[in-house]
């Protein structure tokens, strides 16, 4: 029983991902232009997933960009959120790398000649407008950034059956700081 347990221990202990070599989320930060609250993050990748694009793997990386009311008593309340999905391609052979970018209403594609320019293209995301302050109401707010990228998209029924095969690479949320607007109670 002893040897089970330790075994088991070391599986458990080796399985799970270290937290402090991963994808950061840099930011975010918010301010106010022309009535419109704008958000501004980025992201740094790890060294693993600086490698897996140098030899020419894919990644498909989603931005969560979400503004939440903060309530003293109730859970924080969802307000209003953008969806921002970028690839990103590289291909050793060519030397080149292809980096897209889509919010659901416009697709922008660009060409990069090295890699440290894409990244700089695709993972900062600069005075990105959310959301037009008249609509908020006199409260404290905060924005949630939430990084997500996807290892693989399985089927809706080998998802089910395989539920514990992971389907995410990595996924980092960080809050930016509270803001209050109006005469907030």
């Amino acid at each position: 029983m002893k040897k089970i347990c330790a075994a088991l221990s070391i599986y458990l202990f080796f399985s799970i991902p270290l937290a402090a070599f991963g994808a950061e989320i840099v930011g975010p930060e918010t301010q106010t232009l022309n009535d419109s609250l704008q958000v501004t993050t980025g992201l740094t990748l790890d060294e693993k997933n600086l490698t897996d694009l140098k030899n020419g793997v894919g990644k498909e990386i989603t931005f969560y960009l979400d503004i939440y009311r903060v309530w003293r008593v109730w859970p924080d309340e969802f307000i209003a959120g953008k969806k921002i999905v970028t690839t990103l391609k590289g291909d050793p052979i060519k030397k080149e790398y292809v980096a897209t970018s889509s919010d659901g209403s416009t697709l922008t594609k660009k060409r990069f000649r090295d890699l440290e320019s894409m990244l700089a293209w695709a993972l900062t995301l600069k005075d990105i407008p959310l959301i037009h302050m008249k609509e908020l109401d006199p409260a404290t707010y905060f924005v949630r950034v939430a990084v997500e990228a996807r290892l693989r998209t399985l089927p809706p029924v080998i998802g089910y059956l395989l539920f514990f095969v992971p389907e995410k690479e990595f996924k980092v949320t960080k809050d930016s700081a509270f803001f209050s607007v109006g005469a907030a109670p």
